[in-house]
């Protein structure tokens, strides 16, 4: 067997994606890595080019990379190679962090011929996973979102404020609400607004720490309990779900449904107790409602 014949058997064994695309940036190869890490078999991409609906790589300020920003496009301009952390877009609908390296396809002269891209999933999916394991066994898990439900993120609370009043530990908290999620059960029916729940429980899910917590509160409100930062780190992070959340969408019947979600956002307190976080939070919550939804209000 010569070279030639073994490349595709050893780029398929690999654990990072990888993909090929020619001059026009249409995709010519595409590994089992990339088909597990994104859910889109070969068959569904070759021949297509990433920005049409596939990948729609997105950078940590939500900016859409296939317009001009692209570090594939750049390389294959001015043959250097890049790497960057962005956000792609899994087939279900939810955004997925990966870390990112391209290089240029030479022919034996040098001249580019197109590019190459190996994508490394950057996510805490084994964590994560362990995780739900540890909610099923204590019946602390929404079936639907494979998050925490009310009663886990209760117990999530409790031991954080604990902590707090003890050690001085800080964490804060994302109360979350999707934006006029009832016309999307009354359009397009309750399946679809299942769907719609859990692109954006997934999208918390591999965008979150290790040791973060996030859970459906109830109906389409989300609560994210976010340990050991800054007041200005918190808004920052739901900010940029916010901005995840709002350039997602999953397909029902071919429609592409797309969502953006009102959130509050504040750091625990000296003398802060469930009710109160979750109040203040509440109540900031109604603040982005009223002040035109999508956006995040902190306090």
């Amino acid at each position: 067997m010569d070279i030639k014949t073994a490349f595709p058997k050893i780029v398929d064994n690999i654990h990072d994606g990888l993909y090929i695309v020619d001059k026009n940036r249409a995709i010519t190869f595409w590994n089992k890595a990339a088909e597990r890490i994104t859910g889109y078999a070969a068959g569904e991409v070759l021949g297509k080019k990433c920005s049409e609906n596939i990948l729609t790589h997105l950078d940590g300020k939500g900016n859409k990379l296939c317009t001009g920003r692209c570090p594939l496009e750049k390389t294959m301009a001015d043959k250097k190679m890049r790497e960057a952390d962005i956000f792609l877009h899994h087939k279900n609908g939810h955004r997925i962090p990966v870390s990112v390296r391209v290089s240029t396809l030479n022919d034996t002269a040098g001249n580019v011929i197109g590019g190459i891209e190996l994508f490394t999933d950057i996510s805490y999916q084994t964590l994560t996973e362990q995780r739900i394991k540890e909610l099923e066994k204590l019946a602390l898990l929404d079936i639907l979102t494979q998050l925490a439900n009310r009663t886990g993120i209760i117990r999530a609370l409790q031991g954080d404020l604990e902590e707090h009043k003890r050690y001085g530990v800080p964490f804060g908290i994302l109360f979350m609400d999707i934006d006029h999620f009832k016309v999307v059960n009354d359009t397009f029916g309750h399946d679809a607004g299942d769907k719609v729940l859990k692109v954006i429980a997934d999208t918390f899910t591999a965008n979150s720490r290790a040791f973060d917590l996030y859970g459906r509160w109830g109906g389409e409100e989300f609560i994210g309990i976010i340990r050991n930062i800054t007041a200005e780190a918190l808004e920052s992070l739901g900010n940029r779900l916010r901005t995840l959340i709002e350039n997602t969408f999953c397909l029902h019947e071919g429609i592409p449904l797309k969502v953006t979600i009102s959130m509050g956002a504040t750091i625990v307190r000296r003398g802060d107790t469930i009710d109160t976080l979750i109040k203040r939070a509440d109540t900031l919550l109604y603040e982005s409602k009223a002040s035109g939804r999508n956006r995040t209000s902190f306090r």
